[in-house]
């Protein structure tokens, strides 16, 4: 594992090295190393790569966090509900921001959900947490069955109702793009929650979530 972790280490310097100056490295030439990181690893077996992505966590280095999600949700098709556990301790341990909140809840732990719709309980309970970044995840990990319109089972309606009035600006946007995703799938669910709660609901929430609607009804909508 050791010799892994230095290999990344190493090219990820090579890669900051190409990358101008001033700029940051690109998060798609960080994914395309990791992929080929990972071939070279030979290792596919779920305990294994989840014990490597721990490893690169632990570097506590954004490039490193996105190899170790990008590794995490390669091997998602051997995923149970037993990973749940690892999931959250890295959600609670390694996560800091918005973007690693995004990435790892859009990708490996949003498919982890997705497979196991029986974890939302758990989820819903994120909501009352005191790191922003775990609230915002409440919301942002039903993104990918709400993008499969495979949503059974989860209630996007009950994690906005926790977050509706919450303080951190982070959450407030994550709900409303989660809301933003579910009216592609139920417009009608969606635009009687925002009429009901227009008045209650910051700005900020119910701007993004109106974003897909035809222009006549976010006209009407924002009139309210």
């Amino acid at each position: 594992m050791k010799s892994l972790v230095e290999t990344a280490q190493r090219e990820l310097k090579e890669l900051a090295k190409k990358t101008p100056e001033g700029k940051h490295m690109v998060t798609g030439d960080i994914r395309r190393l990791s992929g080929k990181l990972y071939r070279l690893s030979g290792e596919r077996k779920l305990e294994n790569v989840l014990a490597l992505c721990g490893e690169f966590l632990d570097r506590r280095d954004w490039a490193m966090g996105v190899i170790a999600f990008d590794w995490a949700y390669r091997v998602k098709a051997q995923y149970t509900a037993d990973v749940y556990p690892v999931f959250y301790c890295w959600l609670k341990e390694y996560v800091r921001g918005w973007g690693d909140c995004d990435d790892f809840c859009t990708h490996a732990f949003g498919e982890l959900l997705r497979q196991q719709k029986g974890l939302f309980p758990q989820v819903l309970e994120w909501t009352q947490d005191a790191d922003f970044w775990v609230r915002r995840a409440s919301a942002v990990v039903l993104i990918p069955s709400i993008l499969h319109r495979d949503y059974a089972g989860l209630s996007p309606f009950a994690v906005a109702d926790r977050l509706l009035t919450d303080p951190h600006d982070l959450v407030r946007k994550g709900y409303g793009w989660m809301l933003k995703c579910l009216s592609q799938a139920d417009p009608d669910g969606v635009r009687a929650y925002l009429t009901a709660h227009c008045r209650e609901m910051p700005r900020v929430a119910y701007r993004y979530a109106l974003e897909k609607f035809d222009r006549e009804t976010r006209q009407r909508l924002m009139a309210l």
